[in-house]
């Protein structure tokens, strides 16, 4: 499989017929639906799973799986990230990244100051948070043209104007 994507994540068994409540990564999160097919990690390997139908429930997403027909293999799914491949995602626009594009950078900032790098991303309602972590943890908001500087994706990196004893 082409480099997968981390779309989401399945909290646990939804009623009784087998369907499953997942915590989407995508915004608005019932756009989670349009991306297939899904796979799960199964012991190490990418085993593609079918959705039968699928809704927008509060601020989760409920799916009916392929081969999940009751709430006992429902409940086995929990904890089951949900992946597709890069290349059913749209194209974005210049200056626009996916979350995973941004994991893993190195980020400096504007003083050359090495502060780690992106470990996790937060949506906070306001914006997006990166978690970097390096000799300390930062939690900087990804706000272009405030605070993000400079994203080079070829490079892995990213510079920032932040102070790094904050």
């Amino acid at each position: 499989m082409e480099k997968p994507v981390l779309l989401g994540e399945v909290t646990g068994a939804f009623g009784i017929l087998g369907w499953v409540k997942i915590h989407s990564f995508t915004e608005p999160v019932g756009n989670i639906l349009k991306y297939t097919p899904w796979f799960v990690d199964d012991d190490g390997q990418f085993k593609e799973i079918r959705v039968l139908s699928g809704r927008q429930q509060g601020n989760a997403v409920v799916a009916q799986l392929e081969g999940i027909s009751d709430r006992d293999a429902a409940a086995l799914m929990r904890g089951s990230n949900i992946w597709v491949e890069r290349k059913t995602l749209p194209e974005l626009a210049a200056g626009e990244y996916y979350w995973d594009d941004l994991i893993g950078l190195k980020v400096r900032s504007v003083e050359q100051a090495e502060l780690g790098a992106i470990v996790q991303m937060m949506a906070t309602g306001a914006n997006d948070v990166m978690v970097i972590r390096g000799e300390r943890e930062h939690l900087v908001p990804f706000v272009k043209d405030r605070f993000v500087v400079r994203v080079d994706l070829d490079a892995g990196e990213m510079v920032v104007d932040w102070d790094p004893d904050f």
